[in-house]
């Protein structure tokens, strides 16, 4: 998978046209969204049953790190030297990543195979469907602001793009701050009460976002807090289905994976709609009502006391 992206990212900065980017970003899509189940259960199979919740919500710091050096670099990057150099210098980063990770990666490891029974099995279980439901309202609430952030701060407060960049990264180290506290946590608190603590962040960062809109210095200060509950979410979205349901995990992690791009398709699109029609105060709001959703879900998906330090 990392070398289908690594090439993907190379091949972007060299398309003649928009069309044949689109064509290489979708492939690329198609494949890469294996990698994040895969690394969930590669990790649950090399790390003890009793260590298995803070590793898989430590391999999220990835998607936080991401997020606090890799965005601004880029906007950094492809402001000065175009999106050519940008897709060039990921794709040599994604030749880097696939190489440690096939000198790194222990031989022999196994997960169990995915059948239609284990599918079956899933759509049975309220409990996991409930869990999925959740990854795709926290995203969608997500990225109905988060794929026009830095347009968005352009229009409401006319931001540079030094200063934009600065708020991604700020919400990039908030996100690797939040993992760190998550994985230090979940182990003694339980994947339900971190996930109800990062949730109630989540909705507390966006809904700042929301009434702040037109003040640099608020909206950077909400998006610390929405960043502290980024990636720790989906982390502990994760370390749930496992949980919930470990001979399931294959499939069920995997699917959280789908969900969670489905999550990211409705709210583009949502905030696509409005953005496109001016309405940049209400994007804030829309995306408010999706992650109260995602924390309502949350909440029934509290585990009963006999099943309270599994689920």
């Amino acid at each position: 998978t990392l070398a289908v992206l690594a090439v993907g990212n190379l091949a972007s900065a060299f398309a003649p046209d928009y069309t044949s980017l689109l064509i290489i970003r979708l492939l690329m899509l198609a494949v890469g969204a294996l990698y994040t189940p895969q690394a969930a259960g590669t990790a649950a199979l090399i790390v003890p049953v009793e260590r298995r919740g803070s590793t898989i919500a430590y391999i999220f710091l990835g998607w936080s790190l991401a997020a606090a050096v890799g965005l601004p670099l880029i906007t950094f990057i492809a402001s000065r030297y175009g999106w050519r150099a940008a897709y060039g210098g990921i794709g040599a980063l994604g030749c880097i990543s696939f190489l440690l990770l096939l000198l790194r990666l222990p031989a022999g490891l196994k997960g169990a195979p995915v059948d239609l029974k284990t599918w079956s099995a899933v759509g049975r279980s309220r409990t996991i469907l409930l869990l999925l439901a959740i990854t795709m309202l926290q995203m969608s609430g997500q990225f109905v602001v988060f794929t026009f952030m830095g347009p968005l701060l352009k229009k409401l407060t006319e931001a540079s793009p030094d200063a934009i960049g600065m708020v991604f990264g700020i919400y990039g180290v908030c996100g690797f701050l939040g993992v760190v506290i998550a994985t230090r946590i979940v182990d003694t608190w339980g994947p339900y009460r971190t996930s109800l603590l990062f949730t109630c962040l989540l909705l507390a960062g966006i809904t700042g976002w929301a009434l702040s809109a037109g003040s640099l210095v608020l909206m950077a200060l909400a998006v610390a807090i929405w960043g502290l509950g980024f990636a720790s979410t989906n982390s502990m979205q994760q370390v749930r289905l496992v949980a919930a349901a470990p001979p399931l995990a294959s499939a069920t992690v995997a699917l959280n994976t789908s969900v969670l791009y489905v999550g990211q398709a409705v709210g583009s699109a949502i905030g696509g709609l409005l953005f496109a029609r001016e309405l940049l105060h209400p994007l804030g709001f829309v995306a408010v009502g999706f992650v109260v959703l995602a924390l309502i879900l949350v909440v029934l998906t509290r585990p009963r006391p006999a099943a309270a330090t599994t689920a």
